[in-house]
């Protein structure tokens, strides 16, 4: 019998994990558009404990093994800012990224009720584009980073 995909709260011991993931799971996302000093590439641990000390953020565990993630936050005009959704490779095309959107959603749903939740994605990021959509976001503007990069921002309603 195999082990059960567990999601709970990040804590400040699980950063390093957390980072070192982060760092395997976007090497797809550099390759895509031939660009390694996106963020997530180039984050720091003391940045992410930061980050993780001033929002929420969840893992899911198999067993004791961090293998997947997502961060969150509530910006000014009460919008709820999902960030840093990624899967270990290996466990990719499971659901874990739906169910790990869908607990980071309700995390927020019973605070002080949020407007809308808002996520980014590259623009030829076309498997999360798909999941986005899937779980009822739509596309309500684009950034161009670089030449090679736009991030298309997604809503939807809370």
């Amino acid at each position: 019998m195999g082990m059960s995909v567990t999601i709970s709260a990040a804590d400040a011991q699980d950063a390093e994990h957390i980072l070192k993931l982060q760092y395997l799971c976007y090497q797809s996302e550099a390759e895509l558009y031939g660009d390694w000093s996106i963020e997530p590439l180039t984050q720091t641990l003391d940045a992410l404990r930061a980050e993780l000390a001033d929002g929420h953020a969840l893992v899911a565990r198999l067993g004791d093994e961090i293998i997947a993630s997502v961060r969150g936050r509530v910006d000014e005009a009460g919008t709820v800012v999902i960030a840093h959704l990624f899967v270990h490779p290996r466990m990719r095309r499971h659901g874990l990224g739906g169910r790990l959107l869908d607990a980071i959603e309700r995390q927020f749903a019973g605070d002080a009720a949020p407007k809308r939740y808002q996520l980014f994605s590259g623009h030829r990021s076309d498997g999360n584009l798909r999941l986005y959509r899937r779980k009822g976001y739509a596309a309500v503007g684009t950034r161009e980073i670089g030449p090679r990069l736009t991030l298309v921002t997604l809503e939807k309603a809370a």
